[in-house]
Parts: C-alpha cells; structure tokens; sequence
C-alpha cells in the first residue's frame, strides 16, 4: 500500500543511482584489487568475464577487448593477480562489478603497484610525450653527469668518454643513488646543471640492482626534474632490462652507463676519418676548379681581344663608322620620303580647300556659326552671315523664297 508522499522509483532508476553514486567516488575510480582468478572465460568479441575471489568474498569483472590486447601474459584459472580498474554498477542485471583496465600477476609487490600507479599517471599528463623531448647535441662540449662518485657506473662513464671524446669537459655532480636521500640529491643536482648551464647535455643514472635499489629513479619528484629540464637528459640506470620512470621521461635513455657515454659522444676517430674524406674531397673539387679556370683563361688568352687591344678597338671603330654611315642614309631617305608625302598632302587639301569655291565667286551662308545649305532654315528678320573669298557680311532676312 503506497503511502502518502512516498516516492516510487523504478528498478533501472535505482540501478542507474547506484551506478552514478559509486562512480563519483574517487576511491573507487582507480583500484588495484589482488584475488584469484576463477570462471575465466573469453568470448568471441574479445571481451574477458572472470570472478576475483578469496578466502572469504567474491567480485565479478570483466576486462573489456582493448584493454586485455595490452596483457602480457595469458590469465588462467587459480592465478592469483593483482587487477587494478574501476568499481561500477551493470544496470541491467542490477550487478556491480570491476571494469579491469590492467592486470600483472601477484608477487610482485608494492614497489610494482607504485611504479604502475605513478606510470600511468605521468603518462596521462604527457611527461612521456615524444614531442617534449629534445635532441642530443651530436658534439657536446661540456658533459655534465649525475651520479655517484664511487660507482662503476661513473667509471665506466669517464673510460668510454676518454676513448671516445677527450676533447669533451666533463662535470661530475656526485649524488647517492639509492636510499631516503637520493631522489632529493638528484633532483638538486640536475637543477643546479640547468642553473649554472654548467652543461650542453646530462647524464643521469647508475649502474645495475634491484627493483629496491633503482627506486629512486622512480620517484615522481625526479621524473618531473627530467621533465623540466632545459638541458637534454639521457637517462642511464641499470642493465638493458632495467626500466624506470626516468627512462620514460627523459629525453633518451641509454641501456648501461656504458651506453651513454657512446650515445653522448661520437667517436673521434670516426670524425677524424669523415674529416679526412671531406678534405680530400674538397681538394680534388678545389683542383677541378683551379683546372677549368686555367683553360678558360688560356682560351681567352689565344683571343686577339686581349692579345691585340689597340687593334681590336680599330676595328670596332671602323664597324661603328659604317653603321652611323648606313644610319644616317636611312634617315636620309625617311626625311626625304616624309617629305614628298607632305607635298603631296598640301596639294591635296589646296585642291580641296573651301577657300578656292570662294575664289571662283561663291559664298558661305551661316546662321549661329551653322552652314545653311536651304531656304528652308531661314526665316524673315533672321540675321545671316554671308563669307566671302574676301572678307564677309551680316544681313537681315527680308523675304524668304521656298522655290526659285
């Protein structure tokens, strides 16, 4: 029996409300959750559906296609992992479960679930972008390296770089690499080569340990020092599996202290055998040049321009003359010929000329400076002006004849 003033609410709005309230909740929005692995099952769409499980409780999930293609392992059933995903609620089934985004198998511990948490964090943000990163100076001339004083890591460094590179001045900023202290000595070192400019490129790092005794170089607070740093950094810790946050966020990473001394440096003697073909190569083009400028100057040599000026002026000179000859007699006949057309024009007006009808006794009758060729323009009283061969009259219209 409803009673007054209660809501009602459908199922699929209790559903949806409960979805929305545990997906507001940070806490639940990033968990990693350890369990053990049972009805495991993928479907043909690529999608993953399993039950976490322990002692005492169950959790169902599911990891959807994109996210399982990343999974470097193969989950089976009674595998114990540690998933890390979201809390939600399947509105249709009125089901909440986890939505896995990444799995790793268990035993792994803390340390791991940290490094995979600040990973994926500073990759969300772009510390890892390629398009941050700067590019190694092919010929540093200053090479600052953070390190310990008494590692192998920096012996190895100084030995490469001696046989490599010994134009190069190299800096040793000497931190502890592994305990409470070193994340804190790192990051000071690398913004004190950035203060002073003390370098052209870094070198950060140490030599091989374990998970524990890398972790400095998994710090955030370093990871963010190699990303604000205005000089290029090659990371450098550990052997070749050895991976670390700094490695991601550097502008280079090198798999041993060994390796980045090469990558810093080139090899000198390679760059001596380059500049050695260049110069040979620049003489051969520079004797090329000196051979084709010889022989244009020997053919110009041979020309009779150069090897008898006062003649080859003479003759220009008699080629000049002949052309202002040949000018000026074809500016004679043009004046000549412009000439005679004018004569003859003239004549042809004077034949034409209004002024030799007058001179034979005819006149020119005009009204208001228009010729009138008919009676039928005039009118009594009109004022005309007759033109005669000689001088001419004004006179009044008397009397106006239609038809002679």
């Amino acid at each position: 029996m409803r009673q007054s003033g209660a809501n009602i609410y459908t199922v699929t709005q209790v559903n949806h409300a409960i979805k929305l309230l545990l997906e507001d909740q940070d806490a639940f929005r990033n968990l990693y959750i350890q369990g053990e692995l049972s009805n495991y099952k993928k479907y043909p769409s690529g999608h993953h559906y399993f039950t976490l499980k322990d002692a005492d409780g169950v959790l169902s999930a599911v990891m959807f296609r994109s996210d399982a293609a990343r999974l470097r392992f193969q989950p089976e059933n009674g595998m114990k992992v540690i998933a890390r995903g979201r809390i939600s609620v399947y509105p249709q089934r009125g089901q909440y479960q986890m939505y896995v985004a990444d799995m790793m198998p268990d035993g792994i511990g803390a340390l791991t679930i940290a490094f995979e948490q600040l990973k994926q964090c500073l990759y969300q943000e772009g510390l890892f972008d390629e398009g941050h990163k700067k590019p190694i100076p092919r010929l540093p001339a200053r090479i600052a390296v953070v390190t310990s004083p008494t590692g192998a890591a920096v012996r190895d460094i100084l030995r490469i770089l001696k046989q490599r590179y010994p134009i190069a001045h190299v800096v040793i900023y000497p931190v502890l690499v592994q305990g409470k202290e070193a994340a804190g000595q790192i990051v000071a070192a690398i913004e004190a080569v950035n203060r002073r400019h003390d370098a052209d490129v870094m070198i950060v790092g140490r030599g091989g340990g374990s998970l524990e005794d890398l972790w400095a170089f998994n710090e955030e607070i370093v990871a963010r020092a190699l990303y604000a740093s205005e000089i290029p950094v090659i990371s450098a810790v550990g052997h070749e599996p050895d991976i670390t946050i700094s490695d991601f966020v550097a502008d280079a990473r090198a798999s041993t202290p060994s390796n980045a001394a090469e990558i810093v440096a080139a090899d000198t003697r390679t760059i001596r055998d380059g500049l050695y073909h260049a110069n040979t190569v620049m003489r051969g083009d520079m004797l090329d040049m000196l051979h084709g400028f010889r022989l244009r100057l020997e053919a110009l040599d041979k020309r009779r321009k150069l090897r008898a000026p006062l003649g080859y002026i003479q003759d220009k000179r008699y080629q000049l003359e002949h052309i202002s000859g040949q000018l000026s007699a074809a500016m004679r006949q043009i004046v000549a010929a412009d000439r005679q057309r004018f004569v003859e024009q003239a004549a042809y007006l004077d034949a034409y000329s209004p002024l030799k009808v007058l001179a034979r006794g005819y006149s020119v009758v005009t009204k208001d400076d228009a010729v009138i060729s008919s009676s039928a323009k005039l009118h009594k009283e009109d004022e005309i002006t007759i033109r005669f061969a000689k001088g001419g009259a004004v006179c009044t219209v008397k009397q106006v004849k239609r038809k002679v």
